[in-house]
């Protein structure tokens, strides 16, 4: 049962990081997202360098099964918040279901870590 840890680890860092890291170097089109949502830069940089923790603790819970968890809760915990924010911008349904995918992705992980040991 190792293999859907390790397959659910790396779509969620995969896509984690693609998102991280233009929050990170402040792209202008990510800048106009999240002002969108309210968000101010410094903000968004927090979110994003999370994000980064989030895709380091993902990965190296594939070694450490206790931050994998960790990591795991954080990335859930991050995603109900992106869903909350995009739901309050009154965004499309499409655009505020898919950081609740994610989260229930992420909670899955957590759970699938623990049923592994």
């Amino acid at each position: 049962m190792r293999i859907p840890v390790v397959v659910l680890t790396l779509i969620l860092a995969s896509v984690i990081l693609a998102v991280a890291v233009p929050k990170l170097t402040g792209q202008a089109q990510m800048r106009e997202r999240m002002a969108h949502l309210g968000v101010s830069t410094g903000l968004t940089r927090m979110i994003g360098g999370l994000e980064i923790a989030a895709v380091v603790g993902l990965l190296l819970g594939l070694l450490w099964t206790p931050i994998g968890v960790a990591a795991a809760v954080g990335l859930t915990l991050l995603m109900i918040g992106a869903a909350v924010y995009h739901a309050r911008a009154k965004d499309p349904v499409p655009v505020t279901v898919v950081p609740v995918v994610f989260a229930v992705a992420a909670g899955a992980l957590a759970v699938l870590h623990v049923v592994n040991g």
